[in-house]
């Protein structure tokens, strides 16, 4: 597997990506928000938490404008694999490569703490590596993770079996407790809790790490 992590001003999850990835096995280039173009062979983008350009304007959307974005965009046009995270999330919701929109939380407060998260498909390749069903333990570190959808979007959303995670106790005022959700391909993930930060013992857990050995097996039988 062949990933691509992107790298903005402001990123500061770029290199725990990076080795969460590596570490099930992946081939990982990093690529800066100034370049056109991706890695040749890419299978999937991960496009990392942080504070891209110090989350100004809005967050996520100026790194939705940046050069490597357009690039981002022919790559899942072409059925491309992404996976977005915390702020990844943000930029593909900004980029519209996912529905909906992340807002203030709901308690105006930024949130770091591991919370409880449920498995709501394993029908994609980012979550087949648990069934429906299954409780998780993964940080969330956010300001801005408080996913709003109207009302038929989410309808789709739930008809369309595109709501991967949940939380258990939703901790910032998320619509339907939405933690995660999938593009109508399923072929990109956005996510504001950190898998990242929980695939390696010596970060107090290992709830993430089947997100990344799944893609590695998935990706390589695909």
């Amino acid at each position: 597997m062949k990933a691509a992590v992107l790298v903005f001003p402001g990123s500061n999850c770029d290199r725990d990506l990076k080795v969460a990835f590596e570490n099930a096995g992946a081939e990982v280039s990093m690529v800066w928000h100034k370049d056109t173009a991706l890695p040749s062979d890419v299978d999937i983008v991960g496009v990392p938490g942080g504070f891209s350009y110090g989350d100004y304007l809005r967050c996520g959307a100026i790194a939705a404008n940046s050069p490597i974005c357009a690039e981002l965009k022919t790559h899942v046009e072409r059925g491309g694999y992404a996976l977005g995270v915390c702020n990844g999330f943000q930029i593909l919701t900004e980029t519209r490569l996912l529905p909906g929109a992340l807002l203030r939380n709901a308690n105006l407060k930024y949130i770091c703490r591991t919370v409880p998260l449920t498995v709501r498909t394993s029908d994609s390749v980012f979550t087949h590596g648990w069934n429906a069903g299954t409780e998780l333990s993964i940080p969330i570190a956010h300001h801005d993770g408080n996913y709003q959808a109207d009302a038929e979007l989410l309808a789709r959303l739930e008809g369309e079996d595109r709501i991967a995670f949940t939380y258990s106790d939703n901790p910032n005022g998320s619509a339907g407790d939405i933690a995660g959700v999938l593009s109508e391909n399923r072929r990109v993930l956005g996510m504001m809790p950190h898998p990242e930060r929980a695939a390696d013992e010596g970060h107090g857990g290992t709830d993430g790490r089947a997100m990344f050995t799944g893609l590695m097996n998935a990706l390589i039988a695909a």
